[in-house]
């Protein structure tokens, strides 16, 4: 993925803290209703994603769960990470902002 606007922004939460990444992390958001926006890796299982849409109807279905184009290296190199297969955004403007640039509001 080479959108460096998006690139530059999940940079951007991420150094402002408002980025869970990984599994347990993500997780945690979602249930204690802190995220305001899930990311899956375009290569993560269809269990994983699976398994965040019912988190997200459980604890808030508000919260969109966009399957992203990054690969989960591609989120690791984007966010300073190893590999990530999902990430939340923990920001209610980050999010939003990201969603217009993904093109999914």
């Amino acid at each position: 993925m080479t959108d460096s606007k998006l690139n530059g922004l999940l940079g951007l939460a991420r150094r402002a803290g408002k980025i869970s990444l990984g599994h347990d992390a993500a997780l945690t958001a979602v249930k204690q209703r802190a995220a305001h926006l899930c990311l899956v890796a375009s290569d993560a299982s269809e269990r994983l994603y699976t398994e965040f849409a019912r988190a997200v109807q459980a604890f808030g279905g508000n919260i969109p769960l966009i399957k992203s184009d990054y690969t989960m290296a591609e989120f690791g190199q984007v966010l300073g990470a190893k590999t990530t297969a999902v990430l939340t955004v923990n920001d209610r403007d980050f999010a939003k902002r990201i969603s217009e640039i993904i093109g999914r509001e």
